[in-house]
């Protein structure tokens, strides 16, 4: 996927990838790039049961392509939607299901442009902006539960026997997603992907690999190469997304947004006073 996408507000051009690697028979990754929702969701339950899983998150957030009126309590409706599909799959199975769903939706509040970052599950949303990669979004797994201790560093975690083990998922009980709020800036360039990328290539190797400055779609192959010749052990899905226009000045970057929460029974979402969205920096 490629190309100008239509805004009133912002100017973004992405590009997308998915592979199901190089150990896995199904790919139980599925994805949605297309303005104004760039998503990953990571199925979990095996064959027809895991593709579906994410299939069906993926569906919940299709009615607000297209558009450029999007509220951020209608990206929490689409996650009480995506919720609902995913129980009523893992009720139909005998082994269950379940899925992550992380990425951002441009979203207007207050008549100016900005995105929702969402996530449930240990997928990520990464941000590069003059040089600097920023991780937006917090992993809800036991891997980054022994971090938050300091019983295990960051660079331990791709050796960690249960990295893959996940604390929130769609379509589990007591899994609501987190939402931060931060500004469209323009020139920076966003990777959404699943912990396939993540669990396989350092910070840094992502990095340098948004850094090279190719196209959305050329980004996002060349992430998920590497990921798989350094093992490919899970489906691998990135998704790349440059702001080109109508973002604030990078200069205004440090107005942003705080932590939400949201009530899933209700579809509202509700601005806590967390100072600010961003708790890794990796310059």
């Amino acid at each position: 996927m490629r190309g100008p996408e239509p805004s009133t507000h912002l100017e973004v051009i992405s590009g997308a990838l998915t592979d199901p690697g190089l150990r896995r028979p199904v790919n139980e990754d599925s994805y949605l790039a297309s303005f104004p929702v760039y998503l990953v969701a990571d199925g979990m339950g095996g064959h027809e049961a895991g593709d579906r899983a994410s299939a069906a998150v993926i569906d919940a957030f299709r009615p607000l392509v297209g558009r450029s009126d999007v509220a951020p309590e209608e990206v929490s409706q689409a996650v009480y939607a995506a919720h609902a599909a995913v129980a009523a799959i893992a009720a139909g199975t005998t082994r269950g299901a379940g899925s992550t769903v992380t990425g951002i939706v441009a979203v207007v509040q207050d008549g100016h442009p900005r995105w929702l970052v969402v996530n449930i599950g240990d997928s990520r949303v990464y941000r590069l902006l003059s040089e600097r990669l920023e991780q937006l979004t917090i992993d809800h797994s036991i891997a980054q539960e022994m971090v938050d201790a300091g019983r295990l560093t960051r660079e331990q975690v791709s050796g960690y026997g249960a990295r893959n083990v996940i604390t929130r998922a769609v379509g589990g009980e007591r899994s609501p997603a987190d939402y931060w709020l931060l500004p469209a800036v323009t020139g920076e360039r966003l990777l959404i992907c699943s912990d396939g990328l993540s669990g396989e290539i350092t910070d840094e190797a992502i990095r340098a690999g948004l850094l090279v400055g190719g196209s959305p779609i050329h980004t996002a192959g060349s992430l998920v190469a590497q990921a798989l010749a350094h093992g490919g052990r899970d489906n691998v899905t990135a998704i790349v997304v440059d702001v080109v226009g109508g973002g604030i000045h990078p200069s205004l970057e440090d107005t942003t947004g705080g932590l939400m929460t949201s009530g899933l029974a209700t579809g509202t979402i509700e601005v806590s006073t967390v100072p600010s969205a961003r708790r890794r920096a990796h310059d």
